[in-house]
């Protein structure tokens, strides 16, 4: 190698050392893999220290005492020499110029620049090279200075000098140099402390690299360092960020499970991901329940995901009364976001009345509405056929952004706000003036979206003006309009409605060679659509080339061939989005494991419902009532009993259920007497609770 070579970044050679090679660099197990001298072992050292101790001859003992002595040992004169050295090298480090020697290393260009700028303080300590590292900005010339040094310190001095470069690359963005710091200390071994996890994965998690930070977690239990609330909560919610529930919610297990106390925001946070993954009585036990026994009272952040999860689920009378508890019991005070769901509730439940009450109530409160607020009233008034509300309070959201003041003052006119006006004009027969509003909503700034031309096709499909749909489709599709599943959907049931089932077919066929359509979209339309064949080929192909990265196309094909009774093909789904290293959420474990029963594939069920448990995954009743059913149909009543005996320890499940779903696999089984027993103690005691199986 020519001398104004140099190794850099992870492998690149150039002439430019302090230059990273970004293009060309390529992951590497642990750390950067280019060659450098490894700090001395402990055989090293004291190899060394033997060989520069005095001879025997030099010590000048008297023979007869010479076997008291340990030849091992220094003399007192050079424990003297060696603790006046380390005052002598402390002295020097205070009386050099650490800014000039900044400056020089600044400017070197080469491994041997930065050599001659050192060589008159060598050998160097510790504290010298941390503080020559604090000050440099770039990292990358940080780390050719520390492998210049590190043979001068012995491998628990690198410890402060390695979290000060981790820090630097932390700051400059280079996460890959700095995970790649954090792996090469453990090869160097030095053992990395609190602070170089907690400063690497807080910039992993600000990034959202999530899977990348989760690595990290298992070489934190091997160094023994315990990760924090705060490192916790941090990746709760990157979990949450990225839509992944079941991850959230292993997180939070583990939380638990190292004795560490959650505060309002880890709480906060899985309650939201209990949400996410359906696990509404698990969030309900978080938030009644576990917060209050913790001493940490909920906010409103704390109700709003449970809240909007029961609204989804169209349990909107259990929401109304969650939100007098709220407001009653734990006196929260609503925020905007609550105050949106509850007044959706109300019209889900037809009382327009309570909502309007609300409605106006919110800005004495001290909340005043937002423009969603505003629109779900437009919902509500045209779902109770108020139209003349609707129409009054949109003609107020009208004159406020026109900036005439009023009710609506402060709130702007959105593409939900026309598409909820053209509904309801829509419903009122008035076809032309949806069709006006649109024009008028275009004059406004207002771009229509798929569900701005859904709704007007549907419109228009209802009022018999199918020509006038099929021309508006056309037209979409030939101007590259961004084509959605709902949109495409409303055309091929209008369609088949109108009995035009060629075209509908046509339709679906241009989807198998989508162009302008993402392939993650056309498998859901398909498979919304029932087209297993179509949404199965397609699937295939997208699968093949890597182009599925949503879990959500997983679950809808998962869906489409268990319904069709295909339960080869789930298993095929399910295996591919677990190659991909997602974590499946509770359904989708359900109709795997359901899969692997229709198969008669009882061991490769239990081994999955094994298996997603050590993960951390949290489980709804419906899984483990599943695996019970299993075990009954494959005659295994001795690990039903265990299975049921052990899940009636867990606060979490329902345990009426629980002795039910086993009461009615002993019946299925011909086990009368057993079946007798379980239910004849489910009557007697009333909270459910009966004694072991056993």
């Amino acid at each position: 190698m020519e001398p104004n070579m140099t190794v850099v970044g992870y492998g690149k050679i150039s002439p430019y050392p302090f230059l990273p090679c970004r293009a060309t660099a390529t992951p590497v197990a642990r750390g950067r893999p280019r060659p450098r001298p490894m700090p001395p072992t402990a055989a090293s050292v004291a190899t060394a220290a033997a060989a520069a101790l005095p001879s025997q001859s030099q010590r000048r003992v008297p023979a007869a005492k010479s076997v008291w002595l340990n030849p091992n040992l220094p003399t007192s004169h050079h424990r003297h020499k060696s603790a006046t050295e380390l005052q002598q090298r402390q002295h020097e480090d205070r009386t050099i110029d650490v800014p000039a020697l900044v400056s020089a290393l600044s400017a070197a260009r080469t491994v041997a620049d930065l050599a001659a700028a050192l060589a008159p303080h060598r050998p160097i300590s510790g504290r010298l090279l941390g503080a020559l590292l604090s000050r440099l900005g770039d990292p990358r010339r940080g780390v050719a200075l520390l492998d210049l040094l590190a043979p001068d310190l012995p491998a628990p001095a690198l410890l402060i000098p390695y979290n000060l470069l981790i820090r630097s690359a932390c700051r400059a963005g280079d996460l890959r140099l700095a995970s790649g710091l954090l792996l090469e200390m453990r090869d160097r071994g030095v053992t990395p402390d609190a602070f170089s996890y907690s400063t690497l994965l807080a910039a992993l998690t600000r990034s959202g690299l999530l899977d990348h930070a989760l690595t990290f977690l298992p070489l934190m239990e091997d160094d023994a360092v315990a990760p924090d609330l705060i490192l916790f909560s941090n990746l709760i919610h990157l979990a949450l960020r990225s839509g992944d529930g079941p991850k959230a919610l292993a997180l939070f297990s583990r939380l638990r499970g190292a004795g560490i106390r959650p505060d309002l925001k880890a709480y906060n946070a899985a309650v939201a991901a209990y949400c996410k993954s359906g696990l509404l009585r698990d969030a309900k036990q978080l938030l009644l329940h576990d917060m209050p026994a913790d001493g940490v009272a909920p906010d409103a952040e704390s109700y709003s995901p449970l809240l909007a999860a029961l609204a989804r689920r169209g349990r909107h009378l259990a929401a109304v009364s969650l939100f007098s508890h709220m407001r009653a019991v734990a006196r929260v005070k609503p925020d905007l976001s609550v105050f949106n769901i509850v007044l959706n509730a109300y019209g889900q439940l037809d009382l327009a009345r309570e909502a309007d009450r609300l409605f106006w109530s919110m800005r004495r409160s001290g909340v005043p509405p937002s423009v969603v607020t505003y629109n779900t009233m437009l919902r509500v008034y045209g779902d109770a056929g108020l139209f003349g509300e609707a129409v009054h309070l949109f003609g107020l959201m009208r004159s406020a952004s026109d900036g005439n003041g009023g009710a609506g003052s402060g709130v702007k006119l959105n593409a939900v706000t026309y598409n909820t006006m053209i509904a309801i004009y829509g419903k009122s027969l008035g076809d032309e003036k949806a069709g006006s509003l649109v024009q008028d909503m275009q004059a406004n700034g207002v771009q229509p979206n798929a569900i701005t031309y859904s709704t007007i096709l549907s419109i228009w499909v209802k009022a018999g003006k199918l020509d006038r749909a099929a021309k508006l489709f056309e037209k979409l599709r030939e101007a590259g309009t961004e084509i959605d599943p709902v949109l495409y959907q409303t055309m091929v049931v209008a369609y088949e409605r109108a009995g035009l089932v060629s075209q509908a077919k046509r339709l679906l066929q241009d989807l198998k060679d989508p162009e302008g359509i993402p392939k993650e979209t056309a498998i859901k339309i398909l498979a919304s659509a029932g087209r297993v064949e179509e949404a199965a080929w397609l699937f295939r192909r997208a699968a093949n080339t890597g182009e599925i990265k949503d879990s959500s196309v997983h679950r809808a094909m998962m869906d489409l061939f268990a319904k069709n009774r295909r339960h080869r093909n789930v298993i095929e789904v399910f295996d591919e989005m677990r190659r991909l290293g997602q974590l499946p959420d509770s359904e989708t474990i359900a109709t795997a494991m359901n899969a692997y029963g229709k198969l008669k594939e009882f061991d490769k069920a239990a081994a999955l419902y094994q298996a997603m448990r050590e993960e951390g995954c949290v489980f709804s009743d419906r899984v483990h009532f599943q695996m019970i059913s299993l075990l009954g149909a494959q005659k295994d009543f001795e690990a039903l009993e265990t299975l049921v005996d052990e899940l009636s320890h867990d606060p979490s499940i329902d345990k009426r259920e629980l002795y039910l779903v086993a009461a009615g696999i002993y019946e299925r089984a011909y086990k009368f007497d057993k079946a007798s027993q379980i239910i004849s103690q489910i009557k007697k005691n009333s909270n459910g609770d009966v004694q072991k199986l056993r």
